[in-house]
């Protein structure tokens, strides 16, 4: 893939293989990534973003995971949209400037992207490397279709480094959602609210509150795929950051805590270990935890009364007939 490094404008890089394909690079320093992880070592008690699960062998095995027996979400959800591809777009409209958040290998957006017909497909993911590659393999298959990939922490604050006509409509899949705190929710959907305007909307899944064991084998599969996707977010920062964690030394743990309402993923410390990190030591204790994850579960009355305090009043609805899964699209 030929790309050109001569940024024009705004981080803008062109990918002049296909012509309809553009790249935008707003990814963080490394300086500035070092200092976040090490703020939550030093906690108490410590912390990771879950962002840093994704690099290009992270969104990988994500994608691995949506294939396992046991994670029901990605299914159901497939299902939800496939069923309902002509409603949802007849309720979007032709011609809008489609926005994924956390757009991974774009999967999920090729079940509308035929039925919808969007003026531009803008994927934003942290990744930059597999989001390049993935934003070429789309327009490959959809040679009208042009796209405006940007590489972006999109928790943090951000404006999109391109100006369109159209409907602006968010679509955020894989009940992403839940990886954030429920105060961290409502300002990211409210923040989207800022983004699309008031003439805009936002496709988004979520994952139901259902049965412990059920939840607990999504996030526990016999593969250990889940376990080596939670891993690589040390290998993650060992590669990019230059610390030096040993990956034998931690376990996998993930389980559901009813309080909270959500799935709470570790990293277990199976020994007093020491870690370095831009030139700090951080101690870890045998069976000493380092929160990854956490996935909130919500009922529909939950989600949609969040949703109507972000500024979207309205909501059309489509669950599964087992009530494992919702899709909304949420309007103003």
């Amino acid at each position: 893939m030929a790309i050109h490094r001569d940024t024009p404008s705004k981080g803008l890089v062109i990918l002049n293989s296909l012509p309809q394909v553009y790249f935008y690079d707003q990814s963080k320093a490394p300086g500035n990534l070092s200092e976040e992880v090490l703020t939550g070592l030093l906690a108490q008690p410590k912390y990771i973003s879950p962002k840093f699960f994704y690099d290009e062998r992270g969104s990988a095995l994500f994608s691995d995971i949506t294939q396992l027996p046991e994670y029901y979400l990605t299914r159901t959800e497939t299902s939800l949209l496939t069923k309902h591809a002509a409603e949802i777009a007849a309720k979007i409209g032709a011609n809008c400037q489609l926005i994924e958040y956390g757009s991974g290998s774009s999967e999920k957006v090729r079940l509308l992207l035929e039925q919808l017909r969007p003026n531009l497909y803008a994927p934003l993911d942290i990744s930059a490397d597999y989001l390049a590659q993935a934003a070429e393999t789309l327009a490959q298959e959809y040679p009208w279709l042009e796209v405006h990939a940007v590489s972006v922490d999109f928790t943090d604050e951000f404006t999109l480094p391109f100006e369109r006509e159209g409907r602006r409509v968010s679509f955020f899949p894989g009940s992403s959602i839940g990886n954030f705190s429920r105060e961290e929710a409502a300002h990211f959907i409210t923040r989207i609210r800022h983004l699309v305007g008031d003439a805009g909307g936002l496709l988004i899944g979520v994952d139901l509150k259902k049965e412990e064991a059920l939840l607990n084998a999504a996030y526990n599969d016999a593969q250990g795929v889940t376990a080596a996707f939670n891993l690589n977010a040390l290998a993650h920062i060992n590669r990019e950051l230059g610390a030096n964690f040993n990956l034998q030394g931690f376990s996998h743990q993930a389980a559901f805590n009813p309080s909270l309402g959500c799935v709470q993923m570790f990293l277990r410390s199976d020994c007093n270990q020491q870690v370095i990190l831009a030139e700090k030591t951080i101690s870890l204790a045998k069976d000493e935890l380092i929160h990854t994850e956490n996935s909130h579960k919500y009922t529909l009355e939950e989600f949609r009364a969040m949703a109507k305090k972000a500024g979207f009043s309205r909501a059309q609805t489509w669950t599964d007939a087992d009530g494992l899964f919702a899709v909304f699209f949420l309007e103003s």
